[in-house]
Order: structure tokens, then sequence, then C-alpha cells
């Protein structure tokens, strides 16, 4: 049902729950995951919602535990590969919300009546027919998502006629997905400049003032900042508590030529000011050297004051994604309504690192997770043997980690499917493999301090590596050192080479990404000393930082190695 704050003052209204704050249980991804969040805050589950969801309705958790391998199992255990949405929403996923505004649901319902239409044919194999199904779910979204509005007093069937409208008829957008999906990343895409067009023509009548714009503009803000999912603990150590990357995308330039930055650019990021400092939603300035000098010199004034925006490069991206990109989660690029991610976590390579010096045997355990051969056995670790044994290992992983996420994505899509959301996509949808990588300045470091420095290796009793002594000092990555930035460089490139060796799931094109949240902080835990000094337990440089305190030539030199990672890598 409606839920309000209070409802004589909201010009933006709809809520996730019938009150403010309130988590629902989204149990399609996993009842478990879902009575461990509850038992946590001090909850149970009612008794036939628990019924439902073991004994007559299969749930995407129970489908990828029914697929999984062993070794798979033993990966995810070990921590070599983990965060992996096999228990949560995968999210990545953008609907394009301004379509509703733009066509009104009954436009958008007869639209997929017509691709489904289109999809007749003689012979019915097993893409044809998913994608049939999955069409039929998501005419059925719409039909739900005009209900939603209806239970408002709104009339989602028609396109938006004025600023108050266009706002609220794309955030019902979201609202919905939200609703139905608890994704790790639950991005609202590029929707600010489109709804500038309204705005503008309402201030031109002369039917809407600045002041009444901006105060729907907050409140829009306001009810994005109240997303709120049910969590277990798990999850919001590995992600930082309890974050939505709401991620909305400012400014950036058209392909031909001219800023997108409008006025009401200025005023999202001025929701700063009149709401206050916030991490949700994402604002995300797609910068650019040819951006307008006022909005280039807000965005910095807005930086210094509130720090909550981040910056990303449209110059670079903008080739590859046009100029009607959003970005999903933190840093993934994609094509509004046009393209989808499958989220993958990330693998643990400074874990890899250690298999290979050990034979595919894990560093804590003992236990023999990747395939056995010989271990490394001097005293001190030479580079080209290092090299080597971690050029098999990364194969290995490349391969168990992509078979993974076709195992998790396929059951994601069966049991857990986000209809709203894809039916706010074209018919055929590009898909990319969203693979990820933690410890890559450890790898980096490890490696150079290995090749130019000297590095003793201290065993247990079985003969297992668990501690390294560094006895020489070795060129760190992030001090703009060709020795150093190149390993490090080439590891990335390495593994995405060895990531696209493997077959995906519906062709996705495989992607990396180099970010972890805070997982970094997971995965030290779970990873033993490491060959760059790093002690066991310690946490990773986050994403693709430095390790902490080891780029000591200042703030330039530290991004200039980061720019040397290749982006297209």
């Amino acid at each position: 049902g409606a839920g309000y704050i209070n409802q004589d003052l909201e010009k933006i209204v709809g809520l996730q729950t019938d009150q403010p704050f309130k988590r629902a249980i989204m149990p399609f991804g996993g009842i478990r995951v879902v009575e461990k969040s509850l038992e946590a805050y001090g909850y149970t589950i009612d008794p036939q919602t628990h019924t439902t969801f073991t004994e007559y309705r299969k749930t995407h958790n129970d489908g990828v535990f029914d697929a999984y391998t062993s070794e798979m199992r033993k990966a995810r255990h070990s921590g070599i590969i983990t965060g992996l949405p096999d228990a949560y929403g995968r999210g990545r996923i953008i609907g394009d919300y301004r379509r509703i505004a733009l066509y009104g649901v009954d436009f958008l319902i007869k639209d997929k009546q017509q691709q489904l239409s289109s999809l007749e044919y003689d012979v019915m194999d097993e893409d044809l027919i998913r994608l049939r199904e999955e069409i039929s779910e998501q005419i059925k979204a719409l039909k739900k998502l005009k209900s939603m509005g209806a239970s408002y007093g709104f009339d989602l069937g028609n396109p938006a006629v004025n600023s108050q409208q266009a706002i609220q008829w794309t955030y019902f957008g979201y609202l919905a997905a939200v609703k139905e999906q608890n994704g790790a990343a639950m991005s609202l895409g590029r929707v600010s400049t489109f709804l500038d067009i309204y705005i503008e023509r309402d201030l031109k009548l002369g039917v809407i003032s600045e002041a009444e714009v901006q105060e729907l503009i907050d409140q829009f803000v306001m009810k994005l900042r109240m997303v709120r999912f049910l969590r277990a603990p798990e999850y919001n150590q590995l992600f930082a508590a309890d974050p939505v990357w709401i991620t909305e995308t400012l400014g950036g330039m058209g392909v031909d030529g001219r800023p997108l930055v409008t006025k009401n650019s200025f005023r999202f990021l001025h929701t700063l000011y009149n709401l206050g400092p916030s991490p949700e939603p994402n604002l995300t300035i797609l910068w650019s050297e040819k951006l307008p000098t006022a909005f280039k010199q807000y965005c910095a004034k807005v930086s210094i004051d509130t720090s909550s925006i981040q910056y990303e490069n449209d110059d670079l991206m903008r080739p590859e994604f046009g100029d009607d990109y959003g970005i999903a989660c933190c840093v993934s690029a994609m094509k509004i309504g046009k393209q989808m991610q499958f989220f993958g976590a990330r693998v643990n390579l400074a874990k890899a690192l250690l298999y290979a010096i050990n034979g595919g045997k894990d560093e804590k355990s003992g236990e023999q997770v990747a395939p056995p051969y010989a271990p490394i056995t001097d005293d001190y670790l030479d580079y080209e043997a290092v090299s080597a044994k971690f050029d098999l290992l990364m194969a290995w992983l490349a391969k168990l980690y992509v078979n993974t996420l076709n195992v998790i994505h396929y059951m994601h899509d069966k049991y857990c499917y986000e209809a709203v959301e894809m039916a706010l996509h074209d018919r055929d949808v590009y898909r990319t493999m969203a693979c990820g990588i933690a410890g890559l300045s450890v790898v980096g470091d490890a490696l150079a301090a290995i090749k130019y420095g000297k590095v003793k290796v201290i065993r247990n009793e079985e003969g297992l590596a668990v501690d390294y002594e560094v006895e020489e000092d070795y060129p760190k990555f992030g001090n703009n050192d060709e020795r150093a930035d190149t390993i490090t460089a080439k590891v990335l490139s390495d593994f995405m080479n060895n990531i696209r060796k493997n077959k995906t799931y519906r062709q996705a094109t495989p992607t990396q990404s180099i970010l972890t949240i805070t997982s970094n902080v997971v995965y030290g835990k779970k990873t033993g000393s490491t060959p760059d000094g790093r002690k066991a337990g310690e946490p990773f440089a986050p994403g693709a930082n430095p390790m902490h305190g080891r780029d000591s030539k200042g703030a330039l030199a530290s991004m200039a190695s980061i720019a040397k990672l290749p982006y297209d890598n």
C-alpha cells in the first residue's frame, strides 16, 4: 500500500513500505539470508513465509547452491572468490525510468506486447523461450507499476504533462525497482537533464517558480535518501554498512560537442546544501575539460564544502558509451536502457599469488583449493619461477570465476528476475559480465619485491609458506615508478585476458573493475601474509589504490601510477 512521511506537505510521494525506513523482506533472493538478517535485529520470520520459501517456492540462493560444483564451494569458502551475489540481489541494472514520464505506462505495455509478437519464430530454442517469458514478466511488472501509481492517486498510464508529474513518474519507476529488488547497487541513471526539459518549459510558462522547482528536487532527493534494504551483518561488513548506490550522473558532454549541463545539474548539487551532505544519492560528475567554467567552479565548491560528490572521466568513456550513459554502482558505465551488467563481485588476487607459491593450497587452512602442482620450495623467491606459477594459477582462477558467475546469473534470471527494471530496457540488451579483482597493489608490490628486492620465505611444520621477510627495499606502486607500475598493469591485463578466454552466460562481454568498497578489509582478514611485507589479516588497499603509506611521493605521483592501469582492461 501507499506510504507517506506527511501527506499534506509532500510534493513527491512514495515509500518502499507503508512507513518511513521500514525495511521489507525480499525472500526471492534467498530465504536464509532474510532469516539471518531478521535475527540480527531481534526479529523472526513469520511461519507462513518460511514454509512458502522452503517447501513451495525455490529461491535464487537455492538454485545457485544446487548447481555449484565442489570446487566453486571450496573457492567461496576460502575467500579466493567472495562477495558473490548468490544470496542477495545482484543489482548493477539501471532501468530507463525516464520512459515512464515520456511515454506513459500504457504505451510501454503496448510496446512490450509488440516485442513479444516479434518473437514468434518457427524454431523455439532455449534463448527465445527465455526471452519470451521475460518479456511476459515485464508486461506484468508494468501493470503492477501502474497499480502502484493508482494507490497514490496517479494515472501513470499517460505521459507526464508538467514538472511535478515528470519527477513523480520517474521516481515511481525507481521506487518500483527498489520495492522489487535489493540489488547490491540500485542506481538511478541520468535523469536530471531530462527533467530539466519539463522544468524549463514550466518556468517559461510562469506556472512554477525557481524556489518551487528546487523544492521538488529536494523532495525527490529526500525520497531517494530514504531507500533502505534489510541486510545481514556480513553484507554490511563487505559493503560499508548500508549503501544503495543510487548513482545519478550529472554533466558530461554530448557527442556533438554541446555540454549536457543544465540548471537542474546545479539544483541536484544544491540539495547538498539544503538537505545537508549525504552519500546518497551518489551524485557523480562526468568530468570533461570542455564543461562550462561556472559548473566546474560550482562542483569544486560543493566538493570542498560537502565531500559528497565523485568524478569520472567523460572524455574517456564517451567515445565508447556515447552521451546517454549512466554509472552503475560506483564506476561502471552503461548505456541507459540498452545495456545491463551481471555483477560479479571480485576475486582475491593476493590470495591467488599465495596459492601459486604453495602449490594451490590455502595459506590459512592448508586445504587444497586449486589443482595440486609443485609448490615453490626455495628459501628465497625467484621472480621468474613465481611468475610462471602465478600465470597458471590466474588461468585456473579466471575459468572458475567465470563459471561461478555463469551459475549465479542463470539462477538470478530464473528465480529473482528484475522484471520492472528490464521492462524499461530495449528488447535486445547488450550484457556485460562485470568481473573484479581485489588486492591489485598488494600483488604488484609483492612481485616488485621479489624482482627488485629480496624476499625470504618462512614455512610452518607442514612446509606451507605462511610468512615472508622482505630483506631489501623495492619500488612500490603509487610513486610513478615504472618498475612497479609496469608489473601492476601487467597483472591487471593478464588476468583480464584470462577472463576473456572463457564462455560467459548469455554471451556477456567481460569487463573488469578494481573497486572493493570496504571489502578490502574483509579480504585482508581472509588472507595470510604476502611477499610485499603485509602481515596476515591486515587490510588490502581499497580498489586500485597504493598500499597504505607506501605512496611517498605525493598525490600526483600516486594518481600517475593509477592512470597507467589500462582502461580497456
